[in-house]
C-alpha cells in the first residue's frame, strides 16, 4: 500500500503522483494506492492524510503501508511514519517547513490548476507543531535526493535521515523530474517487507 504526498502549491495531478499511480495500476494495484489533494492548512493536511491511511489499510498491518512525500509531501510523511511506524520514501523533502515556507507567506495559486490560497501565519505555526524532534526507526526511511536542488539544502536531508537508506543524487533539481528512473528502486523499498 502507498500513501503519495505532495508538496507545497502541488496536487494529485503533479507528475509523481501521477508515475506513482500508473507504477502501481501496472501491477494490479491501484486499489492500494491514494494520493490525496492536501489542504494548505498543514494540521488539515495531516488529518487527511492520517484517514487516508487508516482507509488505505483497512485492518492490514500498518507496516505493509508506505507513505511516499516530496518536498513539503516528505515532511508529512516524516510525521505520518514516525506516529504509525510505517515505511516512508521521501524525495528531496524539507525538513525545516516553518523555517522554510515563512518566507512565502501571502496569497498564491496553485501551480496544477491556478486555484487561489493564502498561506498565513498560523499555517506556520502548524508546521512548526508537526516537526519531528527525532525519528524512532530511521532503518523504516528512504531518502532521494538530489546535490543540486536549488530550492532545499541536500546536506540537511542527509544529516536528518541519518540511518536511513539515502541515494543522494549529482545534478538534477528540487521537482525530481526524472524520477521515474527511480520509481523501481522505490517501489522495491516501499512493497517489499
Amino acid at each position: 500500500m502507498i500513501l503519495y504526498l505532495h508538496g507545497f502549491r502541488s496536487s494529485s495531478l503533479s507528475a509523481k503522483s501521477q508515475l506513482m499511480q500508473q507504477a502501481m495500476a501496472n501491477r494490479g494495484l491501484s486499489h492500494a494506492f491514494a494520493g490525496p489533494n492536501l489542504p494548505v492548512s498543514p494540521r488539515q493536511a495531516i488529518e487527511l492524510a492520517l484517514a487516508t491511511a487508516h482507509q488505505l489499510c483497512q485492518g492490514r498491518d500498518v507496516h505493509q503501508l508506505t507513505v511516499i512525500g516530496s518536498s513539503l509531501g516528505g515532511y508529512y510523511a516524516t510525521w505520518l511514519a514516525n506516529e504509525m511506524g510505517c515505511k516512508a520514501v521521501l524525495v528531496n523533502p524539507c525538513i525545516y517547513a516553518a523555517r522554510d515556507l515563512s518566507t512565502q507567506l501571502g496569497p498564491m495559486t496553485c501551480f496544477h490548476s491556478d486555484e487561489p490560497f493564502e498561506l498565513k501565519a498560523e499555517h506556520i505555526k502548524e508546521l512548526a507543531e508537526l516537526f519531528v524532534p527525532a525519528i524512532r526507526h530511521p532503518e523504516k526511511f528512504f531518502l532521494l535526493a538530489r546535490m543540486t536542488d536549488e530550492v532545499l539544502d541536500w546536506r540537511e536531508m542527509q544529516h536528518r535521515y541519518a540511518g536511513a537508506k539515502q541515494l543522494i543524487i549529482p545534478g538534477g533539481d528540487h521537482g525530481f523530474s526524472d524520477f521515474e528512473e527511480y520509481i523501481p528502486q522505490v517501489l522495491d523499498f516501499a512493497l517489499n517487507n
